[in-house]
């Protein structure tokens, strides 16, 4: 079996993948189970070990001995420090980890190619092995990344913008008399309340920001593919005009074609 942990600012996901498996679809293909926890920077390695041993326990997946290896992106340096000593203490093999000097088999055109984070390009490579070029990412997470490949495989760049609940943590932060609600598609794009005002302006506002962008990398690329991944992908998707996929574990099958690219 392989793991695979996405690191996030806000949000860790594990994926358990089976590589003699075929069933799914998509990046799904071979996902025995997956994990989504929340990012807490002061767990230790003994913490990830009996956390991991925990969920894997619930497939009856034994860590000391079903696990084949382990492949990691972080965007949390002191986490994948943790990470490596977890493994390297409880297991017997070195992780694949998104880095420079690893092979991922993607050119990366950024002016400078190590700013590009490890979930990015984890991305990106999915998205290129599922659907080809040129395609264009959009990850719902801490921050909503557009990322770009060209018809060639190429990383090209993309954009950065202020994630979902960034921006709402923000809004009721500022704002005294509003405060947090449910985030799900309101009954009216006119909302006729202040909290399906709110859901109005987030789902319809950052869906309209979504198509806006997509269609001015149209511009540049001609016909594009669009992948939606990220915690709230299934929130925007369908009131998209633009998305035509939706791959929840889309960083998780990029670390496993990374890991696959690493074995000699």
């Amino acid at each position: 079996m392989l793991l695979t942990i996405d690191v996030g600012n806000t949000q860790t996901v594990l994926g358990l993948y089976d590589p003699e498996s075929t069933a799914g679809q998509g990046a799904s293909v071979g996902l025995v189970d997956h994990w989504r926890l929340s990012t807490d920077a002061e767990r230790t390695s003994d913490e990830y070990s009996v956390l991991v041993r925990s969920l894997l326990d619930t497939v009856g997946i034994d860590f000391d001995h079903d696990l084949m290896g382990a492949s990691v992106c972080s965007g949390v340096p002191r986490i994948l420090a943790n990470l490596r000593q977890m493994i390297a203490r409880y297991l017997s093999f070195e992780p694949t980890v998104i880095e420079p000097g690893v092979k991922t088999g993607m050119p990366i055109l950024y002016d400078n190619p190590k700013e590009v984070g490890a979930d990015r390009l984890a991305n990106a490579i999915a998205a290129y092995d599922l659907y080809g070029g040129p395609t264009v990412v959009v990850d719902f997470g801490t921050g909503n990344n557009f990322d770009v490949i060209s018809e060639a495989g190429e990383f090209l760049g993309g954009a950065i913008a202020p994630g979902i609940e960034v921006s709402l943590d923000a809004l009721f932060g500022r704002a005294a008399a509003l405060r947090a609600v449910e985030l799900t598609e309101p009954r009216n794009v006119i909302g006729k309340s202040t909290v399906e005002s709110i859901q109005s302006g987030t789902v319809y506002g950052f869906a309209a920001m979504i198509d806006g962008m997509v269609r001015r990398f149209g511009d540049e690329l001609g016909d594009i593919n669009v992948v939606a991944t990220g915690g709230l992908a299934h929130l925007i998707s369908p009131v998209s005009e633009t998305i035509e996929h939706v791959e929840p574990f889309l960083t998780l099958h990029g670390l496993r074609i990374v890991h696959q690219r690493n074995q000699r």
